[in-house]
């Protein structure tokens, strides 16, 4: 049985940080590149970053670039995203994905297993 359990989301103040964390079982974790997606009110699900089976970063979204980091321990099947310098319009649910093997590709369609969701909340 596969399981991505996000954690971390909060309510944070513009400019603040937060570290969400994505636990994965089931899977040959060391293979899948992992994404996290976000998907706000009335929005489609739209990827935000990626980090591929060997480590390397893809953004999805432009306006996260320079602000997010993604990082992953293969030895606690884990995916880490730090999250700086928040702005309300990161408000939304953010979701784990494991993306497929090796690449990662950000098509919300050919993502083989989704995690909960965890909720974010940017606001003064």
């Amino acid at each position: 049985q596969v399981e991505l359990v996000e954690s971390g989301g909060g309510s944070v103040q513009p400019g603040g940080s937060l570290r969400l964390s994505c636990a994965a079982s089931g899977i040959t974790f060391d293979v899948y590149a992992i994404g996290w997606f976000r998907q706000a009110p009335g929005k489609d699900r739209e990827g935000v970053i990626c980090i591929s089976n060997s480590g390397g970063t893809t953004y999805y979204a432009d306006s996260v670039e320079g602000r997010f980091t993604i990082s992953r321990d293969n030895a606690k099947n884990t995916v880490y995203l730090q999250m700086n310098s928040l702005k309300p319009e990161d408000t939304a649910v953010y979701y784990c994905a494991a993306e497929g093997y090796y690449y990662c590709s950000g098509y919300v369609p050919s993502v083989d297993h989704w995690g909960q969701g965890t909720q974010v909340t940017v606001s003064s």
